[in-house]
């Protein structure tokens, strides 16, 4: 059964993170079984959701996805366990991704030239520590002599922002999974899930987590809210790793993979994910007024 999951959107002013934690809460009682956070240019994701689950019980909460280049793995363990203790035991799952080149060379000065190795080495050192062990590693990318004392039990969960072979084959042998944005039905059911389960299977590790991440708008003018996604998420096609997404799934943009239309169109939409094999869908609601209620009614009839 694939659970039903939302994303939380950011707020502005000094009242955004009350105003996030009342979304939070919502999701919880609208019965969804998850909400998710990206992590971009606005408030720092771990630590908004750190605040607002401490605050609402219950619901898992995760990142989705906090970059790696600009933070040490250390660091990221640090606050990830902190914020785990903060929300509650089993309720924060770190997901963590690459970025993009544009980003990670042109805003933060680093080089994006061996990411498949950055990852893994970043992975060598993040997992033991979120397990709470101490950890020696020496890499080409990342090095790390540490020990943490950050309070918590058991473990942290990480799933890998994977879209590439080469990256799916790293999330299933080294986390719990991956989570997916701009990846339709034809993708995941073709590439991603017969890969990363490939790879699990190989490396003797349990069936992976696939979070599938796409806008979601229940209309009666698909027309309109085809428009409003095509500004809206526009810039996803620019984005060479998105870009291999959309291609693949063989559209012409961000906005084609959109689940739009009425209730029966949208259900079947998500019917075709849930068979080619995801675990999890996230909703991005990017609709307004009438159509953003209607939307919301809709996904929480899914989660019962």
């Amino acid at each position: 059964m694939v659970r039903i999951g939302v994303t939380l959107n950011e707020h502005d002013g000094p009242d955004a993170l009350t105003r996030l934690t009342d979304d939070l809460r919502r999701a919880n009682d609208d019965g969804f079984a998850s909400a998710w956070m990206s992590h971009i240019f606005g408030m720092d994701a771990l630590t908004a959701l750190a605040v607002a689950a401490g605050r609402v019980p219950d619901i898992e909460v995760g990142t989705a996805v906090v970059p790696t280049f600009p933070r040490h793995p250390a660091a990221l363990a640090q606050q990830a366990r902190t914020a785990a203790l903060a929300a509650g035991p089993g309720r924060l799952t770190l997901g963590i991704g690459l970025s993009h080149r544009v980003f990670v060379e042109d805003l933060f000065g680093y080089s994006f030239a061996r990411p498949l190795r950055h990852m893994d080495e970043y992975l060598s050192v993040l997992l033991p520590l979120l397990e709470g062990h101490p950890t020696s590693f020496s890499g080409e990318t990342v090095q790390a002599q540490i020990r943490l004392t950050t309070p918590g039990e058991g473990r942290v969960p990480v799933l890998l922002g994977a879209l590439g072979p080469r990256m799916l084959k790293l999330a299933a042998e080294r986390t719990e999974g991956t989570v997916l944005w701009m990846s339709g039905s034809a993708t995941v059911r073709d590439h991603v899930v017969p890969t990363i389960t490939a790879a699990a299977q190989a490396a003797g590790r349990p069936t992976p987590r696939v979070v599938c991440m796409l806008p979601v708008g229940v209309t009666n003018d698909p027309e309109s809210a085809y428009a409003r996604a095509t500004m809206a998420f526009r810039t996803y096609g620019s984005l060479p790793s998105y870009r291999a997404m959309i291609d693949r799934e063989g559209v012409a943009g961000p906005a084609d993979l959109a689940v739009i239309g009425d209730e029966d169109a949208v259900g079947t939409k998500l019917g075709e994910l849930a068979k080619a094999g995801i675990t999890d869908f996230v909703a991005l609601e990017f609709l307004t007024g009438a159509d953003a209620v209607r939307t919301r009614t809709f996904l929480g009839s899914l989660t019962t």
